[in-house]
């Protein structure tokens, strides 16, 4: 770990000042917030975070949630992952998030994680993590990676790019993607509003940008939209062993059934994807169908219709059609 500053902000306008002195907010930053540290201080231990400014925001009063008048939950920033988990609010009208945090981690560090620092958990490639290996495109642009033709069985098959195949490792953000949730950011005194599902970019050329994030960039608020009266949830996580693992394929699945027919269908995959990867597809093949088997089954299939695996990790295939038949199986009868 490299010397580095350590300030305090008192407000979110003086955290986003302090950052947007950096020249970027992604890979390489020279400022960066630090809330739980969970993900940042590992990083900087390993040297591959070496920001000159740690900003700690623990101050800030951004840790409530609140049910505000159109029936939406706004979610604070700082809320940690145990007690967004046990929110009484979030446990009736959004399963699927709080079965998707307490799947995350463990009970010491959902203590201290936070929502904003969750939306920003950086991939566990094993290449990204390690600066024994110098092909990281993710790390250092243009160098290669490693990854592609290397150990890749937990790495993705959806949203891949001939330069980055590293996955996303948050369950939280899976769950909220299929809640469609909005987050909010703050930059010096002006505010923005972005979809959840604009806010990871793909890897494409360009690995080391994983969001549309800007220096001075804060996030300060996360909203779910109202619940819709009859329409149920579930998260479920596959990885290899029951706890303290990342998946190796998780789904989450918003569902309204009326009669026998699927009326809305919003389904998000995790473990499979460079970023919390939401599915259209399978969305498509489930809204106006019958929940069934056979709907579910064409729905997994339609999903991972675009997938490309790589040497080790082919299984996942099967496994995200799997999990998701099973998670729309729990949530439908």
């Amino acid at each position: 770990m490299i010397d580095f500053a350590l300030s305090r902000a008192s407000s979110p306008a003086e955290a986003s000042e302090q950052a947007a002195k950096s020249k970027t907010a992604q890979q390489g930053a020279q400022v960066r917030y630090v809330a739980g540290g969970t993900t940042l201080i590992d990083l900087m231990k390993l040297d591959v975070e070496t920001p000159v400014r740690v900003v700690d925001i623990n101050r800030l009063e951004l840790a409530r949630t609140e049910r505000q008048p159109d029936g939406s939950l706004r979610i604070g920033a700082m809320v940690r992952n145990a007690d967004l988990a046990h929110d009484p609010n979030v446990v009736r009208d959004y399963p699927v998030l709080s079965q998707g945090l307490l799947s995350g981690a463990t009970g010491q560090l959902r203590n201290m994680a936070t929502t904003g620092g969750n939306l920003l958990q950086r991939t566990r490639c094993s290449y990204f993590r390690d600066l024994a290996y110098a092909e990281c495109n993710k790390r250092t642009p243009g160098s290669g990676c490693s990854a592609i033709g290397g150990h890749n069985r937990t790495h993705a098959i959806l949203g891949t790019s001939e330069h980055c195949i590293a996955t996303h490792p948050s369950d939280m953000a899976v769950a909220m993607m299929a809640l469609e949730a909005r987050i909010h950011i703050l930059n010096g005194q002006s505010e923005r509003e972005v979809p959840i599902g604009e806010f990871y970019l793909l890897p494409g050329n360009t690995p080391n940008l994983e969001n549309v994030l800007k220096p001075g960039d804060l996030i300060t608020y996360v909203t779910l939209p109202p619940p819709v009266a009859g329409a149920r949830s579930h998260y479920l996580k596959l990885r290899d062993r029951a706890s303290y693992e990342f998946a190796l394929a998780s789904a989450a699945v918003v569902i309204h059934v009326d009669g026998e027919r699927i009326r809305k269908a919003r389904i998000a995959f995790g473990g499979v994807g460079t970023r919390p990867w939401r599915s259209p597809e399978a969305e498509h093949a489930l809204e106006g169908k019958a929940a069934d088997e056979a709907t579910f089954r064409a729905a997994a299939d339609a999903a991972l219709r675009n997938a490309k695996p790589q040497r080790d990790n082919a299984f996942k295939v099967e496994l995200a059609k799997r999990c998701l038949i099973r998670a729309l199986t729990t949530v439908t009868t």
